[in-house]
Formats: C-alpha cells, structure tokens, sequence
C-alpha cells in the first residue's frame, strides 16, 4: 500500500475507533438509567439496544465515510511536498541538476528536507561542473606532450639526417612531463579518495625538510627561505603532508621577483588546529585571480610554461590533501604584491596519550 492509502486508513481507523468509544460510552450511560417498572421510551436493556443499534450503524457507517474521504484528502495534502521532492529526485536522477525544489510555506520536516535536496544539487552540480572542467583540462594536458611526441617522431621520419642526440633529448624532456603530469594526477586522486595511512606527523620538521630540497632552486632564481615555527603535531599522511609543503614551497619561489625575491614558511599552533603559512613576494594579484588559483591547471594571470612553471596542479593538489585531513586551504594575496597560502589542519593530541591513541584507532 502507499503512504496515502496507508495514512488514510489510519485516519478512518481512528475516527472509528472514536466513534465506537463515544457510543459504547453513550449507551452505557442510558444504560444505567433505565430500571423496571420504570416508564420510559425503551422499558429494557433489550429495547434500548434495539433502539440504540440502528442510529450507531448509520452513525458509525458516516463516520467510515467521512473518515475514508476526508483522511484521503488530509494525506494527499499532507504529502504533497513529499511528491514535489520525488520528481525533483527523478528530474536529478536523469542528469538535469539545475533543477530546485524551492519549497514554500512554513519551515517545517518537508521544508528542511526540501532546502537540504537543494543544497545537495547546487554541490553535486557544483562538483559535476568542476570535474568536466578538470576532464577537459587533464585530456588538453596530455594530448600535449602527446602531440609535441608524434610531431618529433614525423620530423625525424621524414629527415633521417637529422641529429639523433636532439631528437632524445627533447623526446626525454616531453616524457619526462608527461610522467610528472600524470603522476600529479594519481596523487590527486590518492589525496580525493583518503585511501592512505594516517600516523602522528610534526609538520614543522616536514616543512624544514621541504626548504632545504628546494634551497638550489631557489639560489638559482635569486630568492630567499625564511623558516620559523613551533612544533605542530597532526594525524595524517607524512608523504602527502609531505607534498602539500613541497608544493606551497615551490609555487612560492616559481612566482615570485624576478631577482632578490623572499620566501617565508611559518609553522604555528593553537588550542584547535596546527597551521602552515606560506607567503611570497612578486606581483600584485587581485582578489578574483586568486579564488581561481586552486582550480585545476590555473598558472596565476598566465598559462606560460617555464622551465620550472609546473603542471598547473600544486595548489588543486595542496587542497586535496588539505580536505583529506579535514582541513581547509585559505589564499590571501599580500598587499605588497605576491600571495599568503595558510593551511589548517585539526591539532593532534599529546604523543602518547589515550586520546591520540583513540584518535589513530577511530582514523
């Protein structure tokens, strides 16, 4: 049976139930005024059943009636919103997700549920939208390479003079991207997907570790690493958080002065959280470029590629992994030109401790 059928016979159910306990009260209670001898229009309990049987049949069959006809219309009322989110999950469930609900009337359970349907299609539009863009931005990416390969190969086909040894190395170069690029790519699902092992990390030592790999990259482009901090214990994935450093750090000295250019990585913590703080000089950025920057294969005001530009991933990658330990990625850019990337991750408890060892059972 459906909900209709079923709240409508509940209803006729318990206005007939009711109806028989206001009878059976009412008969009782002449009942109880009726003794022998006494003249009355019913002189028996006999007679006043027979008297009072007919008008309860005709009482209780209106009542059926009116109960059936009216908990119909009651329960057809009643859910009326509730049909309104199933076409709207059957429109979703076809591929239209610019469809809403958009409820109206008092803010009751069918009104929550209504604005939480429509808050999950504005998400799943929201992501849907984002991972098309990151399709046709990921097969753009590696057609690439592909592309700059095959034209290599057709020119060295067609001129069998031609220096080998070039030939290699620009072939080893494409490759080598084409590698990185893809690489990137299963570390972005990796980091999605929170398919890896959480342990206890101090991100400080993490973030010196990643300073002094990039330190020649930096000498070569005429910029300086300030490093400071405090310790800044965090359940997670070493390698990932790892990564996240890495390439904070390395956005930092890739877009940054053309010479004498500063880089500053700063570790903190507090009662809540731990926080890893990158900033850089370099050019001024506008608010709205930099709510992009996270975006997939976003280069900052240029998709120019130099020789140390990247694959436009490492920020779309530090937020992954930054959601993947229930943290949150925030870009502010500097007044003085160039951009402060803070990273906020959930404070670990006491090495040792019951708690943290509570924490790593429960991850």
């Amino acid at each position: 049976m459906s909900v209709r059928l079923k709240l409508t016979l509940s209803y006729a159910g318990f206005l007939m139930l009711a109806g028989a306990v206001l009878l059976a009260v009412g008969y009782f209670s002449l009942s109880r005024g009726v003794h022998p001898g006494v003249i009355f229009v019913v002189r028996s309990h006999a007679d006043l059943l027979r008297a009072f049987a007919p008008t309860a049949a005709i009482v209780m069959s209106f009542l059926l009636v009116f109960g059936l006809l009216g908990g119909w219309l009651l329960a057809g009322r009643m859910l009326a919103p509730l049909t309104r989110i199933t076409d709207a999950t059957r429109t979703a469930a076809s591929g239209s997700l610019s469809h809403r609900i958009e409820l109206e009337g008092h803010q009751d359970e069918f009104r929550e549920l209504a604005d939480a349907f429509d808050t999950m299609l504005a998400r799943l539009e929201a992501h849907v939208a984002e991972q098309q863009r990151f399709a046709a931005n990921a097969s753009h990416e590696l057609r690439t390479p592909l592309a700059v390969t095959q034209t290599l190969l057709d020119v060295a086909r067609n001129d069998p003079n031609r220096d080998n040894g070039e030939l290699v190395d620009r072939l080893q170069t494409v490759n080598a991207r084409a590698i990185d690029l893809t690489e990137a790519l299963l570390l972005l699902s990796r980091a999605d997907q929170r398919s890896f092992t959480r342990e206890y990390v101090d991100l400080s030592p993490l973030a010196e570790e990643d300073t002094e790999t990039l330190l020649p990259l930096a000498e070569k482009r005429g910029a300086t690493i300030d490093t400071s901090g405090d310790t800044t214990p965090n359940i997670g994935s070493p390698a990932l958080l790892l990564q996240m450093a890495t390439n904070l750090v390395h956005n930092a000295i890739v877009h940054n002065l053309p010479e004498q250019g500063t880089v500053w990585v700063t570790t903190s913590v507090n009662h809540t959280s731990v926080v890893l703080t990158v900033e850089n000089t370099g050019e001024k950025l506008s608010p709205q470029l930099v709510s992009t920057l996270v975006e997939p294969f976003q280069r900052g005001s240029k998709r120019i590629r130099t020789d140390h530009a990247g694959i436009g991933l490492g920020l779309a990658i530090v937020e992954s992994i930054a959601q993947a330990h229930d943290g949150t990625l925030i870009l502010i850019p500097r007044a003085d030109g160039g951009l402060r990337v803070t990273v906020q991750l959930p404070v670990a408890p006491p090495l040792g401790t019951l708690a943290a060892e509570q924490e790593l059972e429960r991850l």
